[in-house]
């Protein structure tokens, strides 16, 4: 338990001097020498010089997460299929964007993943240990063993994604939805770290999803599938098509590649894209979508009154390209004590996000073994 509880520390919240470890967790010096001596031997934690302080004596060493040890983190989409490598010390050390020509199947997914992840294994340094993989599903994930029930975007209905990675790769697989993960990174390494009561939505070529966080815990519903904002119907008065019809429906990635001329980008890519398109149409489609928006936003804050609202994904490039008109409109539909006690806030880990969130799946189990 006092080496996961170190571990945790310095995975979460950062470097951290033997000394500091002492005071935050009230075992004595030579308690935390051993356990910090146990975690560098399993090469779980490193020891590194101090930096340079005022103080009389010799500084303690400074205990930080081993940057040797990593999670492979995947994300697949309706056009590409996205991997990473996560180092424990919260690093995304590589990425690969594999775009596809058509909505993959379970099955091509877990192709292209396991050839994606072959390229990036044989490059490393022997130094290096892989302790899995998550994934971010952009659907309803079990979370017990990585079973897709449902994937609308993917067309993804009851598949052992789970068990053909593992069986494609060799190494053990949890997976989750992305959406949900997102919410839990930015509310442990991000935009919301401070806040116990948080809102996150998310959006990407797959839909719209979320994940809610009160008194510090995910809500996840009884099995797991919390947070599906996309899929409430919104009405918007800017928006006669938003009517009848579902959020993503309305506020959609690809409604907005195709008004900027293009069929697929990196989230990066769309946000150049739109800094650098001044056409009136793309304006006006960007204060639509943002409008309809407004709408199943304001229904969040009015039902949970969270203290932070945290937008990801296109989403917060859509709130960044127009932070006061989304923010007027929000003020001008959302009960006056709710409005006062939040504030509106773009993703901080950016194109990251769902890289950090899944290898955070790997990480947990890391975390609680104390081992690889």
């Amino acid at each position: 338990m006092n080496l996961s509880a170190i571990l945790r520390r310095v995975h979460r919240s950062g470097p951290a001097s033997r000394a500091e470890l002492t005071r935050e967790t009230g075992l004595n010096r030579s308690t935390i020498s051993g356990l910090v001596g146990e975690l560098v031997e399993r090469g779980l934690a490193v020891e590194v010089e101090p930096r340079s302080t005022k103080q009389v004596g010799r500084p303690s060493p400074v205990v930080q997460a081993s940057p040797h040890v990593l999670a492979v983190a995947l994300v697949p989409e309706v056009d590409a299929v996205t991997i990473g490598l996560v180092s424990f010390d919260r690093q995304v050390i590589r990425r690969v964007r594999f775009e596809t020509e058509s909505i993959p199947s379970v099955r091509e997914a877990v192709v292209i993943a396991r050839a994606l992840f072959e390229g990036m294994r044989d490059g490393l340094e022997p130094e290096y240990r892989i302790a899995g993989i998550g994934v971010a599903v952009p659907g309803l994930v079990r979370a017990v063993d990585g079973f897709v029930r449902w994937a609308p975007h993917l067309g993804w209905r009851d598949e052992p994604l789970g068990a053909l990675l593992e069986e494609a790769t060799g190494y053990p697989v949890f997976a989750a939805n992305d959406a949900n993960l997102g919410a839990r990174a930015e509310n442990t390494f991000g935009a919301a770290a401070d806040a116990s009561h948080m809102l996150y939505m998310n959006g990407g070529p797959s839909g719209i999803g979320g994940g809610i966080i009160v008194n510090g815990e995910l809500v996840g519903g009884a099995e797991g599938y919390a947070g599906e904002f996309g899929h409430n119907r919104v009405a918007a008065p800017t928006d006669s098509e938003a009517t009848d019809g579902e959020l993503e429906a309305s506020v959609s990635q690809n409604r907005l590649l195709s008004v900027l001329g293009l069929r697929s980008a990196s989230l990066d890519e769309l946000e150049d894209a739109l800094l650098a398109d001044e056409r009136p149409e793309v304006r006006a489609e960007v204060h639509r979508q943002l409008g309809v928006l407004s709408v199943g936003v304001r229904n969040m804050i009015n039902i949970l009154n969270p203290e932070k609202v945290v937008l990801g994904g296109f989403l917060g490039v859509l709130f960044d390209f127009e932070t006061d008109y989304f923010l007027d409109l929000l003020a001008e539909n959302t009960l006056v004590p709710s409005w006062e006690s939040v504030t509106v806030v773009r993703a901080e880990l950016g194109s990251d996000l769902l890289l950090v969130g899944a290898a955070e799946l790997v990480f947990d189990g890391v975390i609680a073994r104390a081992e690889l």
